[in-house]
């Protein structure tokens, strides 16, 4: 069966439906529905879901709680609230209302294969970079930074994988930079932390248009249990095996989970402005998370946003405050910036020639290597 990768397990009873299932599953070439009897385990098992759908369900959790590689795909003439989230709770991937549209089954399959090759990622022994981005006062741009830092990775490199995660709590803004509008925070995943996979991950994260895959915060209070420094090391854990960079909004957050986090980074780079309390607070945040051990000194960056060059402080001044060498000088470039922020996207598309943009960019082929860059040719609409 040349071109055959994926083995898919129909349970359909409508005899329409079943034929709709088939026909669109063919049409793909790499796809090819076995029947019951055939001793081949499934990749994809497609379930239609009757009247007695909580038994249905149930049996399904104990299926998936079995199974170690089969995804569920299921169909219903019901599409109520209560059965879209039980169903996304015990694992389910797709849900497909009645009557079928064929262009969403396909799509469906697309979004199967791209996780099933993200998890052969997975497994061949990768491990990515987890890179923090800490403020050391509020308002100093700690969002704006970790957007752009992901979005200059995604599009200097040919096929890389970043993912991005908003670890401030109700008042994240990563969305809004971005213009997405998220389905799933990272309340999902500690609310069923013990369900978290490579497959639960894919569907919880969004994707934008740069390719930077976003896990935001929630956006009100609620009764998802707090990222405790445990959930948060099973899911980075998880996250480096999936993705070769992660870049993480910290805000200003230096609880027990920040901590966690910052012990797991590669990298923290703790962001400052050209003002004299906020470059002592520097000082003393990076010598209290280096003299407590959560990280050595060489790993943490300072960054000095919105730089004027006629500014009260210089750069001199500047290193001779946080008492440390400034790793990164990120110009200051108002007008470019509250374009991008106001029209909800980062500063690469909205003046890809700007001087912040360089910076970026420079900062990123540092971080990187210069071998390991590929700008690739993107175009935004």
């Amino acid at each position: 069966m040349p071109g055959i990768k994926f083995f898919v397990n129909l349970s359909v009873k409508n005899q329409e439906l079943n034929t709709e299932f088939k026909t669109a599953i063919n049409e793909t070439g790499v796809f090819k529905v076995i029947s019951q009897e055939e001793k081949q385990e499934p990749d994809l098992l497609i379930c239609e879901l009757g009247e007695n759908y909580e038994e249905e369900l149930n049996n399904l959790q104990l299926f998936l709680d079995k199974a170690d590689t089969t995804e569920i795909f299921l169909v219903s003439k019901r599409s109520d609230p209560e059965i879209l989230i039980q169903a996304l709770r015990i694992g389910i991937k797709e849900f497909f209302p009645v009557p079928l549209k064929p262009e969403l089954i396909k799509d469906a399959l697309n979004r199967f294969k791209k996780r099933y090759e993200k998890l052969q990622h997975t497994t061949s022994g990768s491990s990515g970079k987890i890179y923090s981005i800490l403020g050391s006062k509020g308002g100093v741009g700690t969002t704006t930074v970790a957007v752009n830092l992901a979005v200059s990775i995604a599009v200097n490199q040919e096929n890389p994988s970043v993912a991005l995660l908003d670890m401030n709590i109700i008042f994240g803004d990563v969305p809004i930079l971005l213009d997405i509008s998220p389905k799933h925070n990272w309340g999902d995943i500690t609310q069923n932390i013990e369900r978290l996979d490579e497959f639960f991950l894919a569907n919880i994260l969004t994707e934008h248009a740069t390719g930077v895959h976003v896990l935001p915060s929630p956006r009100y209070l609620n009764n998802h249990p707090s990222p405790t420094p445990t959930i948060m090391e099973t899911l980075l854990d998880l996250m480096k095996n999936k993705y070769d960079y992660i870049i993480i909004d910290l805000g200003q957050s230096m609880n027990e989970t920040a901590l966690r986090i910052v012990q797991m980074s590669d990298l923290v780079h703790v962001i400052a402005i050209q003002s004299l309390p906020c470059l002592s607070n520097t000082n003393r945040l990076v010598n209290s998370i280096v003299e407590y051990g959560y990280i050595d000194k060489e790993n943490v960056k300072i960054v000095l946003n919105r730089y004027l060059k006629k500014g009260m402080v210089s750069l001199s001044s500047a290193e001779e405050g946080v008492g440390k060498k400034l790793s990164w000088v990120i110009p200051n470039d108002y007008s470019t910036t509250m374009s991008a922020i106001n029209s909800g996207k980062p500063l690469y598309q909205v003046a890809q020639k700007s001087r912040i943009v360089k910076s970026f960019n420079d900062y990123v082929e540092k971080l990187l290597g210069v071998e390991n860059i590929k700008r690739k040719k993107m175009w935004f609409f």
